[in-house]
């Protein structure tokens, strides 16, 4: 399920459906826990319908998780109040926050909510050490203006950080706008631009395997230090959170090698 009731979700057969309109698996946190463990995961994840919606089991999973020396980290549209927020905070490694637009239009339009509680989670989650990226969908018509896009960058820049991951991701027709096109790969691309202009230093584009803007290029030498291709990872040159080439520090959470 999901708070959000948003008109382009990616992920609707999931998110939009009620419980009893898909398959289910009841699994203890002990039970999804010893999964990972045997399946040779270094971290759980909770993604793609929001996890907040079922919080507590969120939380016994994650915490379980973190005493048998996995990572756990947790995909949100950032909707949620403080207190629980920071509760999640002193466990997960990382969040990801869907930043869907950056007008309350929007919010109150196309995804039936409102954005302020989401640009709040966002500062109280910089509060904390916990690693934070974001994801900006770009849907063509609804939330593609360029000067709203450097308006939202210059934000996270100024309350955030420079070094917040930004990732701009391609929308597919689906859900109750399947009558859209496509996100073109230059609207990503200028959007990219616009945020380099702003300053971000870690600037993505998703949902189009393939781009060089999958990797991440090291800030200070400019060399590609992950290649990646869609969730892949072809090679690693950070050596204990370092650029192997210029030795600059690369925020995230890194195993020492």
């Amino acid at each position: 399920s999901c708070n959000q009731r948003c008109k382009f979700c990616q992920n609707w057969h999931m998110s939009q459906k009620a419980v009893w309109e898909l398959w289910n698996y009841d699994a203890s946190p002990e039970e999804v826990v010893t999964l990972a463990l045997r399946e040779g995961c270094d971290a759980v994840s909770f993604t793609y319908n929001e996890p907040t919606v079922f919080y507590e089991y969120m939380l016994d999973i994650a915490r379980l998780a973190k005493e048998k020396g996995l990572r756990a980290l947790f995909h949100t549209n950032g909707t949620l109040n403080p207190e629980p927020l920071f509760t999640l905070l002193e466990i997960m490694d990382a969040v990801t926050v869907d930043l869907k637009a950056f007008t309350p239009e929007f919010y109150r339009q196309v995804s039936l909510s409102r954005l302020e509680p989401v640009l709040r989670t966002l500062e109280n989650i910089r509060k904390t050490d916990t690693h934070l990226e974001i994801v900006n969908l770009i849907i063509p018509t609804l939330n593609d203006d360029m000067d709203d896009i450097r308006r939202m960058c210059a934000w996270i820049r100024e309350n955030l950080g420079e070094e917040t991951p930004l990732h701009f991701t391609r929308f597919f027709p689906a859900y109750k706008l399947r009558r859209l096109p496509p996100t073109p790969i230059e609207t990503l691309e200028e959007a990219a631009q616009v945020a380099d202009a702003e300053g971000l230093r870690y600037v993505y584009i998703g949902n189009v395997p393939g781009h060089e803007r999958n990797s991440t290029f090291c800030p200070a030498c400019g060399k590609r230090i992950i290649h990646r291709i869609h969730f892949t990872v072809l090679s690693l040159d950070v050596v204990k959170g370092r650029c192997r080439f210029c030795g600059q520090e690369i925020p995230g959470i890194w195993w020492d090698v």
